[in-house]
């Protein structure tokens, strides 16, 4: 077993508060990932899982036992940090065996550990290589492998592939995956990027200025997000938002004009009031294209990605607004398309940033 309990955490930094009462379980084997925006506290919130930091306040639980004061090497933790942090004079075995000789393990079980992990990793004949002589990818594997050497209980990863070129990036994160597979143990992952989230996680946690905004599986954020935050963050390209300009409510129901166009939405209006100020929001590749109807889109910029067309222009005002359309759509910038939707696929949120859950059920 190797779950993780958080409970009660607070952190600041003398009178600069950084996380505010964090409550978080984490079950065994899961893959979890901590994802938000520059300076919302997943990687201090990671450190202080690991004990390189120390909550303010709140307790550490690991395996049901509280670790709070122990030091990183009692948690039975090992973590993996953003640089490489590889020893250059050492081949790729030493570097991976370098924690097995701190511990003074005996040879032969030494070699049988680093061979394991270099057979898990696909680095089984690079072992006699220097870190120089490897790519990106490689070097992050063979950090990597030095954490499994050690057979932790929980892993802990640190922004691992913000190094990496972005088609590397791709090719690990696959890798990633399959590790967690292999090995079936307790990941936590830190990333600011919303689709390595989204790929690898069982568990997303959305943290916005020391704060879990929601938790819960990749496609629950997606489809049900609880905030405007979470709705806007998660998903690529991001959600296109609409200020409402008239709401009314009719027997449960929401009833807004965006525009020239009036919608009907089923959701719960009991967070909000006629007259409310509502957005509504809309993700890219739920728009399509119409000869009538619809919402005006100047478009500014198109970008042809083999599978879709992006559209990327101005909408009543927002000049941010993206639509996502099928490879075969032929629309050049400047000019003005009629964009169509379907209103049970729109999220409405209140003056709050709150989600406003919708009534009907998915088909």
């Amino acid at each position: 077993m190797a779950t993780v309990k958080l409970e009660n955490i607070y952190k600041s930094f003398d009178e600069t508060e950084v996380l505010f009462d964090i409550n978080l379980e984490i079950k065994d084997k899961e893959f979890v990932v901590f994802v938000g925006p520059s300076g919302c506290g997943k990687t201090t919130l990671l450190r202080i899982i690991s004990g390189l930091e120390e909550a303010t306040t709140g307790s550490v639980i690991i395996d049901d036992k509280d670790v709070s004061n122990s030091p990183p090497v009692e948690r039975g933790i090992s973590m993996v940090f953003q640089s490489y942090a590889l020893y250059p004079h050492l081949s790729v075995f030493e570097n991976i065996a370098f924690p097995l000789r701190v511990a003074k393990i005996n040879e032969k079980e030494l070699e049988e550990k680093v061979f394991k992990a270099a057979d898990i990793l696909q680095l089984r004949d690079r072992l006699d290589f220097k870190p120089g002589q490897l790519s990106g990818g490689q070097r992050q594997r063979v950090a990597i492998g030095r954490s499994i050497v050690r057979d932790p209980k929980v892993f802990l990863f640190d922004e691992p592939l913000s190094n990496l070129d972005a088609a590397l990036r791709g090719d690990m994160r696959v890798e990633l995956a399959k590790l967690h597979q292999n090995l079936k143990t307790t990941m936590i992952y830190v990333t600011h990027d919303q689709i390595e989230a989204m790929t690898m996680a069982d568990k997303i946690v959305v943290l916005r200025d020391g704060v879990i905004e929601q938790v819960g599986s990749p496609m629950d954020l997606y489809h049900n997000p609880k905030t405007k935050f979470v709705a806007g963050f998660i998903g690529q390209p991001n959600m296109n938002f609409l200020r409402t300009t008239d709401t009314e409510i009719k027997k449960n129901k929401l009833f807004v004009s965006i525009g020239e166009l009036n919608l009907e939405l089923a959701v719960d209006v009991s967070k909000t009031n006629a007259g409310d100020e509502i957005d509504i929001g809309i993700r890219p590749e739920d728009l399509g294209v119409s000869s009538s109807g619809g919402i005006p889109m100047s478009v500014d910029v198109v970008e042809h990605i083999g599978a879709t067309v992006i559209l990327y222009g101005s909408v009543l005002g927002d000049s941010n607004f993206c639509a996502v359309l099928p490879s075969d759509s032929v629309i050049k910038p400047g000019e003005t398309v009629s964009l169509v939707f379907d209103s049970s696929k729109c999220h409405a949120f209140n003056s709050a940033g709150q989600a406003l859950k919708k009534t009907h059920k998915k088909k």
